[in-house]
């Protein structure tokens, strides 16, 4: 069945319990936002709001991963109530083995489909020894333990003090342990200095051009953030229920980080990559807004009839984006007519009469509507998958 955090009740200030579709819809809307920005057709081809920035700044795509996160911290909010009646030894194997088999997945699937084309135009299989220790998958499930321990072992005011050390010690770590000349550079930053240390170039992103994992060990301590601010804004949600005044609240509350993040980038620059503080403030703000929004159309004017085609995505989300990357990966892969399955779809269903952006984005579009008609033949099926 699927998971009861998933659309547990939540309670108006009147006592009437409601489900809390608001958090199934940005569930849901930020996978539909990954997969679109994952798979492009072409990645020399892409709109600029479909783009993450290149260093410093920031685009609607540098949202996507940290609204997943603050999702993550919410749906906590529902999850760790039972979690808090139970002892800490089943606790901690309940939150290890979960850390754990999401780390495996995301692992899983930096390997897939575990062979590569040489220059040849053969298969060979891949390095594992070179294998990419990180990922999107792997930073959910540091920032999952780390946040279900702070939460079970200390409680609101442990998580208020986290937040505060991690986001203040992040940027002092940064600047004195980075290189003075650019403590916020790709190669200078002291995360990047702890990740050749600890992981090795061998096992770290190239995407960039050079060995750089911008799911790195040390900018994952203010990732966390994104997760206990989710949880913290869940628990006041449920305290205070779906209501205007709640709303006005995370409203102000969103545009009071914003805030912060805008003058907090003078000194320390907003940058997805390297995850700094301004960029927690800044994503955390955002997303109060837009949970706000969502509760206002969903909880409080009822308008409902459009939410489904997010709610799919939002009912399985581990599973679709696995397929996602799968089944791309596997496009990239099978050979036809001299190009892959991608390029050749690319060029002849969507290039061949749109410009490359657009043909880009169509086939991200049509891709991503592949994966929801999966995701809709589960939920007609009840097939939900959790880990």
């Amino acid at each position: 069945m699927r998971e009861a955090t998933v659309i547990a009740p939540v309670q108006r200030g009147i006592g009437i319990s409601e489900r809390y579709l608001s958090l199934d819809v940005l569930r849901g809307l930020t996978i539909c936002l990954m997969i679109i920005v994952n798979t492009p057709g072409s990645w020399g081809h892409i709109y600029a709001p479909f783009a993450h920035a290149d260093w410093h700044g920031f685009t609607p795509t540098d949202l996507v991963f940290p609204t997943f996160l603050f999702v993550v911290g919410n749906a906590m909010s529902f999850s760790m109530k039972n979690s808090m009646q139970i002892g800490g030894g089943f606790f901690l194997r309940k939150v290890l083995k979960r850390t754990l088999m999401i780390f495996l997945i995301g692992l899983f699937l930096n390997a897939f489909p575990f062979v590569d084309i040489n220059a040849a135009g053969d298969y060979v299989l891949i390095n594992l020894s070179e294998l990419r220790i990180m990922g999107v998958l792997q930073r959910i499930a540091l920032c999952y333990l780390l946040a279900s321990l702070i939460i079970y072992y200390f409680g609101k005011k442990g998580l208020i003090i986290y937040s505060l050390l991690a986001l203040l010690g992040y940027w002092g770590i940064l600047w004195f342990l980075g290189d003075p000349e650019a403590p916020y550079s790709m190669l200078g930053n002291a995360g990047h200095h702890l990740d050749l240390i600890i992981i090795g170039p061998q096992n770290l992103y190239g995407g960039e051009g050079v060995p750089f994992d911008p799911e790195g060990l040390l900018s994952t301590l203010p990732a966390v953030v994104n997760v206990l601010m989710g949880y913290m804004a869940g628990i006041f949600i449920q305290k205070w229920g779906n209501n205007l005044k709640t709303i006005k609240v995370l409203l102000i509350v969103g545009l009071i980080f914003i805030g912060l993040s805008l003058v907090w980038d003078l000194g320390f620059p907003i940058n997805k990559k390297i995850w700094t503080s301004s960029f927690v403030l800044l994503t955390v703000g955002l997303d109060l807004i837009l949970i706000g929004i969502l509760m206002l159309v969903i909880e409080v004017w009822l308008l409902k009839k459009w939410t489904y085609f997010f709610e799919v995505f939002g009912r399985n989300p581990l599973v679709l984006y696995m397929l996602s990357l799968m089944l791309i990966s596997l496009f990239w892969a099978i050979p036809v007519g001299g190009d892959t399955l991608n390029q050749w779809l690319y060029q002849n269903l969507f290039l061949s009469w749109l410009p490359d952006k657009s043909a880009s984005l169509g086939f991200a579009l049509t891709y991503m509507i592949l994966i929801w008609l999966i995701g809709w033949w589960m939920d007609r099926k009840k097939v939900y998958v959790k880990v």
